[in-house]
């Protein structure tokens, strides 16, 4: 059986047709760059939003619970701080019960940074809402928290 048997361009077409991973990968740039397009000015990218914006709660959150909010393992968390620290809009620091355990701190800085964020994020997430307005987003949001 020679390997065009094996690959015929019909499965070709399916995948590129219905395969769910190339589909939300592609929608996932699409969107992300609407994101980081907004946000350039104020030098940040869609997921250094998302994480300034996972730290922006009452107490400060240990490193385990923003890498599972954002579905990221503790490594790649680890190299995503390290800008947002160069920049002081993120602290690390030991937690006071359990030195082993860090906690991720939004700096004054970094408050103010997301706080000039907002607006731009508001105007692609009301973009992103028209576009999608006909087919749900409410619906696609539940869809997609249910494949996480």
């Amino acid at each position: 059986m020679s390997r065009r048997e094996e690959l015929p361009l019909e499965l070709t077409h399916r995948v590129r047709d219905t395969c769910f991973c190339l589909h939300v990968q592609r929608a996932a740039r699409a969107v992300a760059r609407r994101y980081d397009e907004a946000l350039r000015p104020l030098a940040l990218t869609n997921g250094q939003f998302s994480l300034l914006m996972s730290l922006n709660r009452g107490e400060p959150p240990t490193m385990g619970e923003v890498a599972a909010l954002l579905a990221m393992d503790r490594t790649t968390l680890t190299a995503n701080l390290k800008p947002l620290q160069r920049r002081r809009l993120v602290k690390v620091t030991a937690d006071s019960e359990d030195k082993r355990s860090r906690r991720l701190v939004l700096t004054a800085l970094g408050r103010e940074t997301l706080a000039a964020a907002v607006p731009a994020w508001r105007r692609v997430q009301a973009s992103l809402e028209r576009v999608l307005a006909a087919s749900s987003p409410e619906r696609l949001r539940g869809d997609l928290r249910a494949l996480s």
